[in-house]
């Protein structure tokens, strides 16, 4: 087959470039379809302290040096994204933003998971300078600081729990009178001393110019208005979505909230007496996907942990999955 890829990588974030390392070294010649812009969440990362050998780096920077130790194995980039997969016939046939068209004999999907956001362009703009989307990454940077976390689920009160212990002071604020978060993990925040719960109220505006200074609150049932309350930084923990939508029609198989189930995923839900609708016993890869020859690892398969170093691990595992599954075919 003249013009087919052995792998062809979707995504240039952690998980993606890993994988790209392990099957470049592996003389595969991969293509990565690196996404644009390119990087992923790390891009929109400024200090990052907690991946292994760096003390401390920005994000673009870091999936700068991750891009260059790829191409110092041959491994090729496209700076597309992909407008979906055609997974009825081998090779697959991904289909860019261009309308160009590439084959592969085997995928591995990296596209990551993007926070969701409130929009405001205060936001955007002071991303990084007090506002961020994960504090396990960055909590530490707010030792004996105020801080608010906006969301009501399980992920806005393991936040605010977490972040106390750097904080001096967390506000949860949260738009509703009720959390939709488990009765347990409301529990553990509202024992919580460090923990001020602000329902009802809505973040109109982020304030500072360098870095966050103060937010403007709404509370939505009396209309009253604070227009400079105090903080030092803002947390979001109103979701996560992954970057999967390119895969409807596919037969890649995707959980409710749109991440894309893999083999381990599988195994485990039938453990637990869960439906998975995998084949368990045609799945040889803990990597793979509903699809034999198509592999997925990073963000876009993992809502819990959500790191830089959880993604590479990842990674390397699927790009050893699809240089097994290459050689078994």
């Amino acid at each position: 087959m003249n013009n087919v890829e052995n792998v062809v990588i979707i995504g240039g974030g952690p998980a993606g470039l890993a994988a790209a390392v392990y099957v470049a070294r592996a003389n595969l010649k991969p293509l990565v379809i690196a996404g644009s812009p390119p990087g992923g969440q790390l891009m929109l990362t400024s200090d990052v302290e907690n991946y292994p050998g760096y003390e401390a780096i920005q994000g673009p920077e870091l999936v700068s040096k991750m891009r260059s130790h790829a191409e110092k194995f041959g491994t090729r980039f496209m700076d597309d994204n992909v407008k979906n997969i055609n997974t009825q016939n081998k090779p697959f046939t991904i289909k860019l933003s261009t309308d160009q068209e590439i084959q592969a004999r085997a995928i591995i999907i990296a596209t990551g998971a993007s926070a969701l956001w409130l929009g405001l362009p205060s936001e955007t703009r002071l991303r990084g300078r007090g506002v961020s989307a994960c504090a396990t990454c960055d909590g530490f940077f707010f030792k004996a600081k105020t801080i608010a976390v906006v969301g009501g689920g399980d992920t806005a009160m393991e936040e605010a729990s977490f972040l106390t212990r750097f904080a001096a002071k967390v506000f949860l604020i949260h738009r509703k009178g009720e959390f939709r978060a488990s009765k347990i993990m409301q529990q553990r925040v509202f024992d919580n001393p460090k923990i001020e719960v602000i329902k009802n109220t809505v973040i109109e505006e982020l304030l500072g110019e360098e870095k966050v200074t103060g937010l403007r609150i709404k509370n939505v049932e009396t209309n009253e208005v604070n227009e400079n309350f105090a903080v030092d930084g803002l947390f979001l923990a109103i979701g996560h979505k992954p970057d999967t939508g390119f895969l409807d029609g596919s037969g890649v198989l995707l959980d409710e909230k749109g991440y894309i189930k893999t083999a381990s995923v599988a195994a485990w839900e039938a453990r637990v007496g869960g439906n998975t609708q995998f084949d368990i016993a045609n799945i040889k890869y803990q990597t793979a996907t509903s699809i034999n020859g198509i592999f997925a690892a990073g963000d876009c398969v993992d809502y819990v942990y959500r790191q830089a170093a959880t993604a590479v691990g990842m990674g390397v595992a699927g790009a050893l999955d699809a240089e097994r599954y290459l050689e078994s075919i």
